[in-house]
């Protein structure tokens, strides 16, 4: 069966939006990455609590004024900080073998 053509057009937007979403979310990571190095040089610890708790403040005002649900946005940055923080725990081991 064929689509109605405003149903697609609509999953047209939101494909392009998915797409944008994972290069926005590579380029994160790109500096997130640059920032576990420091970290790992500068012998600092791979979690912030006080910078999250920052950031998840903000973020929840952000999605507020976009009308997106504050819960939600706290829940996506924390399943990405929860990866970054991940990854600046390997770059750190990986420093550690290496020294």
């Amino acid at each position: 069966m064929d689509a109605h053509p405003e149903l697609l057009r609509l999953r047209g937007s939101i494909d392009n939006i998915d797409a944008a979403l994972v290069h926005l979310l590579a380029e994160r990571f790109k500096c997130t990455q640059a920032v576990g190095e420091y970290k790992a040089t500068h012998d600092l610890p791979p979690a912030d609590p006080s910078r999250e708790a920052r950031q998840i403040a903000r973020l929840r005002a952000l999605a507020a004024d976009a009308h997106l649900d504050p819960d939600f946005a706290e829940k996506f940055l924390n399943f990405i900080v929860k990866e970054v923080i991940r990854h600046h725990e390997t770059i750190k081991s990986r420093q550690n073998q290496g020294a």
